[in-house]
């Protein structure tokens, strides 16, 4: 290895590797048609799972494919065709379909399960470089990812034709998540743990506080008995209801502090329904909690009551509660 001059061009090396593997992608888009059709319309057809396999680099595109179509409605793993010469194949049922990547197309260890796999009944897709190769023969149906040539200047290192496997296997999970009529709460089920999960899956119910947590005074409730309420409850607020628990009004840190400030108000005499607020903002037990932040957001307010469809009180909610939740 010789040192490079503090002169090289690294951003002209780096457009260079870019330019190849573009010219790469159009290559293979050029040749999408009938077969990735066929292999698409065997995945969609598919009882049991997309078993993904592949060596080396092959074996990585092969793992971050398998993740990509699990994530967009269609059930896959990776199996280390090494690791299922030796016991793992017992993971592959006749239901499954093998998904096979090897740019040259003679992966020994591949080739080694082809027999088994047939016996089972499997359908084998192949994505190899080469439609010559023993696999690409082998396989049912053949996904071409040849490239003119790796961006590798020394033609040994897989650049251009993994860029090509990956985007191909994107290919797959996109046309295959459009076929399914994929949603983006289909998505979320599978990312509960992520920011679209939140948005898309957590309710109100789901981060409410509920039964003798909730604040709540009768509307002849002296000012300072809801005070004492909402400094037991610690949520900034207090909810004012009738005997069968029905929203009347609501009650809040910011009414207290302007409540301070009118000469005219008494603490201990002033009743609550008298300083309420009877139209407060109230949301639904099955909204989602995305929707709590939004309403918040827009009428500058830092809780909220939940109601059923009668108008009784059912829980209640403030800011700090959606942020632990990660939904804000």
């Amino acid at each position: 290895m010789t040192d490079r001059p503090d002169s090289f061009q690294f951003a002209a090396s780096g457009r260079r590797v870019l330019a190849i593997e573009a010219e790469a992608l159009g290559a293979v888009a050029a040749r999408i048609g009938s077969e990735f059709e066929a292999a698409c319309q065997a995945m969609l057809a598919c009882r049991g799972r997309v078993v993904c396999t592949g060596m080396g680099k092959s074996g990585h595109v092969a793992r971050k494919i398998a993740a990509t179509l699990a994530s967009t409605g269609t059930p896959a793993f990776f199996m280390h065709p090494g690791e299922a010469a030796h016991g793992d194949l017992g993971m592959v049922t006749d239901a499954d379909v093998l998904l096979a990547l090897s740019y040259s197309g003679e992966s020994d260890e591949i080739l080694l399960l082809l027999p088994a796999l047939r016996r089972q009944g499997n359908p084998i897709i192949a994505m190899t470089g080469r439609a010559g190769s023993s696999l690409a023969r082998e396989a049912d149906i053949h996904l071409d990812v040849g490239v003119p040539v790796e961006a590798c200047p020394l033609q040994l290192a897989p650049t251009s034709s993994t860029t090509a496997a990956l985007a191909l296997g994107d290919a797959l999970a996109v046309a295959l998540l459009e076929a399914r009529g994929f949603t983006a709460d289909d998505f979320a089920r599978s990312h509960p743990a992520g920011a679209l999960g939140r948005r898309l899956l957590l309710h109100i119910s789901d981060v409410m506080h509920v039964g003798e947590a909730v604040p709540r005074v009768p509307p002849d409730a002296s000012l300072s008995e809801a005070v004492l309420e909402m400094g037991r409850k610690r949520l900034g607020m207090t909810a004012v209801v009738d005997a069968d628990d029905r929203l009347l009004g609501l009650y809040t840190d910011g009414d207290l502090r302007r409540s301070l400030n009118d000469p005219g108000i008494d603490l201990r005499a002033t009743r609550i329904d008298a300083v309420m607020t009877r139209t407060p903002h109230t949301i639904a037990p099955e909204a989602l909690a995305s929707e709590a932040a939004q309403m918040m957001e827009a009428h500058k307010i830092q809780g909220l009551l939940v109601t059923d469809g009668d108008g009784h009180l059912v829980g209640a909610l403030n800011i700090h509660d959606l942020l632990r939740a990660r939904v804000v």
